[in-house]
């Protein structure tokens, strides 16, 4: 299990990825389209990334809301879906 540090750091580069793509994640859950759980997972997931250095690298470059994750981002498809507007 990652420890409390590691699941914060990967918390918000989940929250900062989705604001790369426009994404707002509260108003997600708020809206009933992000299942808490889901976020959840997909922050449990990030922890598993092995280049979150080069993530941050990456959303730093970035001037405008883009239209996709890099390809190294585990959380590509819950991403992706948001930015369709389907519900997960």
């Amino acid at each position: 299990m990652p420890q409390t540090k590691t699941i914060k750091r990967h918390a918000d580069l989940v929250d900062r990825m989705a604001g790369t793509l426009g994404l707002d994640l509260e108003e997600k859950v708020y809206a009933g389209q992000l299942d808490p759980e889901t976020l959840c997972d997909a922050i449990l997931r990030c922890t598993g990334c092995s280049d979150p250095e080069g993530c941050e690298a990456w959303m730093a470059r970035q001037t405008a809301p883009v239209d996709a994750t890099p390809l190294m981002c585990r959380n590509g498809e819950v991403f992706a879906a948001l930015t369709a507007g389907r519900r997960i």
